[in-house]
């Protein structure tokens, strides 16, 4: 198979396929090369550099190499860049395509296995040699075997072989550019037969030289020896600046860590500092080092709680949300009283906000708000779909790939010990055989546990108390007890239409302009066209989909302008030419008042809405079907609707018209349909508009057309409480409704949250029982 791929050429070392190796890139050529693979999205080949050799790019390099992938990059102060490179397989350079950056087309190696028994034969025979050697040799790792015994793949054991025996270039080459298997399982085993001979004779030349020198000289013998090796092989300079670079970040961390970190990150450094730069346990111990001195444990905003400053801010980001923005304040004010009087270790009093309603209605802006006011990074850790709790908790260090958990990650985006962190979508964790992550989670935002939170990839406590969490969600109830127990939340309902306008006209409408690069003088969309927009073109709580409209129709002005470069005024008589397509969020209420027909107020995700409940009745034998696709609770409400009806008639508090109550139960059918069969409904809030159309069928009265109502009924005609009044009543105001019926207890609950226009538009009545409702609704 062949490629065309950018080259990097590394100047020490053969990489093999199977090898995770950091490489610091310091060439013009190289980073170049580097930057074209990541812009292509492409893999890239490092090929080694020959020694000695002063020609042109393409003819100093040897002409086979390891493709792999970028698994890490990072940019060094020095204007050097790191990586993290992971080999896939081997290749063979073919030819030139290019020299800036050097670009080749490369051919993958195709090797040629022996016989299963001839190959396992000589892989045993490998072992044994290998294990000879490491037993005779210092630099062989004990991992290695270990690792090669564990290997079940004859290709990656003889290569993870080569890669400790530290060979010279052009036998390193020799040995990886063999493809017949059998060719080279003999030439490597005759290689370290040579070796174990050559390691008996210096053995006991050093018995001889070691028995004359002192013992305390040995130590200062052994690392003197151990810099000239690494001297000898050119790798001294870069790993000692490491060292020295990782040092002095350890030192300036000191006073800000407790003893434990301090000890943990300093045993890592000298284990690094005795490890060879090509053993695949320092990559491990390297990456380690790269993050925990990421973690910026010595700074924090020094910015002191301000409920002035939050207060502004609020208020400039956002209008409306009264009460959500008040609440947010209080929770500010009492950080700020008590870092006035002295009580610093009081301030992480232990509530957690928790900022839950429909989509696009501020929640996250809310967050970055605060963030603001605070002078404080702000990072969103998405929950949405969680399900492996080292994703928050850390990897452990003996996994390929691990690193630290998103909390962790998050200080390190923010570069301080105290951001606000938004965990987003916490109503969406989920949980599978990788564990529980409200577990996590609960431990993250208890304040007397995350002082000393453990992540396991760090291996020591960190404190957590600093930072300030906010949580999001859609339905609380999604949220599991434990977790629910440790949040206050504050609720965010939908807006109303005239809300909406503001928010266009203050906010997404100068927002916008400002992303697509125009101008107030270059386009002018007036206020009846926002309405117009809000009513007929968006279907939502919040408004984001609102956004998503007028970033549509400034779209189409920028190419107006390209074109025309004249001012474009958007009205309601030709806003169709810049949107497709109406959505009709509410269909207006009928005018004429009908028989079986009513008028239900019902709560969606995406804010209130009014369903046409029908009744009819057919000839049967008193039977009740029910339509429309109802969930249980809906169903369960239309049959207490029914015989809740038949109570009544029984009781004559009502009465059939021209028919006795037995006609009405045995001659006739009743059949009960709520339009929009293709969407999902429930809850218990439709049943006092089920017992409505019930009631207008079997007494043949009209049900007035004006009229909407919400309310839950019980067996005994009792009409219970139900959620979302806000949300049901502007969707009545939308509508066209004059007149809403609902439970008395939200009408002495609730009534305060309902915005002044829509109360002044609407007569709305409390209703205790079926009949108060049928009174009210029965022409």
């Amino acid at each position: 198979m062949k490629k065309i791929l950018p080259i990097i050429i590394e100047d020490e070392v053969f990489l093999y396929p199977f090898m995770v190796t950091p490489i610091i890139l310091n060439s013009k050529e190289n980073i170049e090369a580097l930057e074209l693979a990541i812009k292509n999205e492409s893999m890239i080949l490092i090929a080694t550099k020959k020694d000695d050799v002063e020609e042109d790019l393409y003819n100093c390099i040897y002409k086979a190499g390891v493709v792999g992938n970028i698994m890490r990059k990072i940019s060094l102060p020095d204007g050097k860049i790191k990586i993290l490179f992971q080999g896939a397989y081997r290749a063979k350079i073919l030819n030139m395509v290019s020299n800036e950056p050097l670009t080749c087309e490369i051919e993958i190696f195709e090797e040629i296995f022996p016989q299963k028994d001839k190959l396992e034969a000589l892989l045993n025979v490998l072992k044994q040699k290998v294990k000879i050697l490491s037993s005779m040799s210092n630099n062989m790792p004990n991992d290695l075997i270990k690792a090669m015994e564990n290997s079940i793949e004859p290709q990656r054991t003889i290569d993870l072989i080569l890669s400790f025996l530290r060979l010279p270039k052009d036998l390193a080459y020799n040995f990886f550019i063999k493809q017949n298997l059998e060719e080279k399982f003999f030439d490597v085993i005759d290689y370290i037969s040579q070796e174990i001979e050559t390691l008996k004779l210096e053995k006991e030349i050093k018995h001889k030289v070691h028995s004359k020198i002192e013992k305390n000289n040995k130590e200062y013998f052994l690392k003197e020896q151990l810099k000239q090796i690494q001297k000898e092989l050119g790798s001294e300079n870069d790993k000692e600046k490491e060292i020295n670079e990782y040092k002095k970040k350890l030192e300036i961390k000191k006073n800000f860590i407790s003893s434990e970190a301090f000890k943990e990150i300093k045993k890592q450094i000298d284990k690094f500092t005795r490890l060879h730069s090509d053993s695949s346990d320092a990559s491990v111990v390297q990456s380690y080092l790269d993050w925990v001195l990421e973690v910026p444990f010595e700074k924090t905003s020094k910015k002191k709680s301000s409920i002035k400053d939050v207060e502004k801010q609020l208020n400039l980001d956002h209008y409306g949300l009264e009460k959500p923005k008040q609440r947010v304040v209080e929770y500010f004010g009492l950080r700020e009283l008590l870092e006035l009087r002295g009580f610093e270790d009081r301030v992480n009093n232990g509530i957690i906000l928790c900022f839950a309603g429909p989509p696009g209605v501020g929640k996250t802006s809310l967050a970055n708000s605060v963030a603001k006011a605070l002078k404080r990074e702000l990072i969103r850790v998405a929950l949405g779909g969680l399900e492996d709790v080292n994703e928050l908790r850390g990897h452990r260090r003996t996994y390929l790939g691990s690193m630290p958990g998103r909390i962790v990650q998050g200080l390190i985006d923010a570069k301080q010990m105290n951001p606000v962190i938004v965990l987003d979508e916490i109503d969406k964790i989920a949980r599978s055989f990788r564990g529980d992550p409200t577990a996590v989670l609960l431990e993250i935002l208890d304040p007397e546990q995350n002082r000393e939170f453990r992540d396991y990839y760090l291996n020591f406590n960190i404190d957590l108390s600093k930072i300030i969490f906010i949580a999001t969600a859609n339905d609380v109830n999604n949220i599991p007890a434990p977790l629910r127990d440790r949040m206050e939340f504050i609720f965010l309902s939908s807006y109303t239409p005239q809300e909406k306008l503001e928010i266009a006209k203050k906010y997404l409408l100068p927002q916008e302009l400002k992303k697509h690069g125009l101008k107030a003088s270059d386009v002018s969309i007036n206020e009846s066209a926002l309405k117009l927009i809000i009513s007929d073109y968006t279907r939502e709580s919040g408004v984001r989909n609102l956004r998503r409209k007028i970033a549509d129709i400034l779209r189409k002005v920028a190419i107006k302008i390209l074109n025309s470069k004249e001012k474009t005024s958007i009205t309601s008589k030709n806003l169709s030419e810049f949107l497709d397509k109406k959505v009709f969020e509410i269909d207006i209420i009928d005018k004429k008042d009908s028989i079986g027909l009513v008028n239900g107020l019902a709560w969606t995700m995406v804010g209130g809405d009014v369903l046409k409940i029908e009744a009819i009745k057919i000839k049967g034998k008193g039977l009740l079907e029910i339509t429309g696709q109802l969930g249980d609770i809906m169903k369960e409400s239309a049959k207490i609707a029914f015989s809740v009806v038949k109570v009544l008639i029984d009781e004559k508090k009502i009465a059939p018209k021209n028919n006795s109550k037995d006609q009405i139960y045995k001659d006739y059918d009743l059949h009960i349909h709520v339009p929009e069969g293709a969407t999902p409904k429930d809850g218990p809030s439709a049943g006092i508009t089920i017992a409505t159309a019930i009631a207008s069928i079997l007494c043949d009265k009209k049900v007035k057309s004006d009229v909407a109502m919400t309310g839950e009924i019980t067996l005994r005609g009792k009409v219970l409480a139900i959620g979302g009044l806000k949300e049901k009543l502007i969707a009545a105001h939308k509508a066209g409704v004059k007149k809403a019926l609902i439970p008395r207890k939200n009408f002495e609950r609730d009534l305060i949250d309902i915005p002044n226009i829509v109360k002044d538009d609407l007569e709305i009545i409390a209703v205790d029982s079926i009949e108060d409702v049928l009174k009210e609704a029965l022409v």
